[in-house]
């Protein structure tokens, strides 16, 4: 029988969990918590039939944002669109108020990373501590505390023309209020149906042409991997796609468990453990052995289904 999984804990590429746990401080749930609490673990897709990515079919970052603000009884403003003088306005307006969470934006243009200055599509998240006429101060929980860059650096960053999900750009969260008093246990347990529901593959979502979610998006990703990885894919999961796929799952694992949901907590670890040993494969080259990782990820994600459905009377 498979061991539960040991809680991971160290650096990874959370950022918009550990953006908004920053946002709410002290009331914040673990940022583990809040990123189970997106829908993020719950699923793998195939973006168009050429990018594979370790969460459900039709999901993105701001539609578990949303999720996870809503569960944890949170209301915020949103803002978005417009030109970038005025998006900085917007952003400085804000500011005298508390900090806001600004995202998606671009992590290539963001001055103070190292290897910055061109875009390539990597969304990212941080949090606005201050906003003057010349430089932004930000949080960026990739490492960065109180970093900060001149506001046209940052306002062509914010603009994320290459993030494929962002339909306005500038978007921004700021003034977050109280509407519920919810327990982290209680959100976990409100999220269950929204999770079987991304298992199950949702219907209400839009994705591009030859997208594919779940075993299929596994099985055709091994077939890629036979053919001949795209070499930027391969980049693309040596350097983050992996390592936060497998983190989700070891957490939605440890969330479940803490639900007394021990069959839903042992696919999830199981699922943990698959994903996270790819890395291994991918960057050695080991390419049968990446194809045979992901042909045995494939059922696990009915598997999970079918043990949460059973649990939340959800089918």
């Amino acid at each position: 029988m498979l061991r539960m999984s040991v809680t991971y804990v160290g650096s990874g590429p959370y950022c918009y969990a550990n953006s908004l746990a920053m946002i709410l401080g002290g009331e914040a749930p673990p940022p583990a918590v809040i990123e189970v609490l997106t829908g993020s673990p719950y699923g793998m897709q195939l973006i168009g039939g050429r990018l594979p990515l370790f969460d459900p079919f039709g999901w993105d970052p701001e539609i578990g944002l949303d999720a996870a603000i809503g569960l944890l009884g949170w209301e915020c403003e949103r803002a978005d669109g417009g030109t970038a003088e005025e998006a900085l306005d917007r952003l400085r307006r804000a500011c005298q108020d508390g900090p806001v969470l600004v995202g998606p934006l671009e992590l290539g243009l963001l001055t103070y990373q190292p290897g910055s200055g061109q875009a390539v599509g990597a969304d990212h998240y941080v949090v606005v501590l201050e906003a003057g006429d010349d430089t932004v101060l930000v949080h960026d929980p990739q490492g960065h505390p109180y970093a900060t860059l001149p506001a046209g650096d940052f306002a062509q960053a914010w603009r994320g023309e290459l993030i494929p999900y962002l339909r306005r750009p500038f978007r921004m969260r700021h003034r977050f209020t109280r509407s519920a008093r919810v327990s982290q246990e209680e959100a976990l347990r409100r999220s269950l149906p929204a999770g079987v529901a991304w298992l199950a593959g949702r219907a209400d979502v839009e994705v591009p042409p030859g997208t594919l979610g779940q075993a299929e998006a596994a099985e055709r990703t091994a077939a890629l991997v036979e053919e001949g990885l795209d070499p930027d894919v391969r980049a693309l999961w040596q350097a983050f796609a992996v390592r936060v796929g497998a983190r989700r799952l070891n957490d939605l694992a440890a969330c479940l468990s803490s639900l007394g949901l021990d069959a839903g907590a042992s696919v999830a670890a199981e699922q943990a453990r698959v994903v996270g040993g790819l890395q291994g494969p991918l960057v050695s080259g080991d390419d049968p052995a990446l194809a045979a990782g992901l042909r045995r990820l494939a059922p696990t994600y009915e598997r999970l289904r079918d043990v949460l459905a059973s649990r939340v009377g959800t089918s």
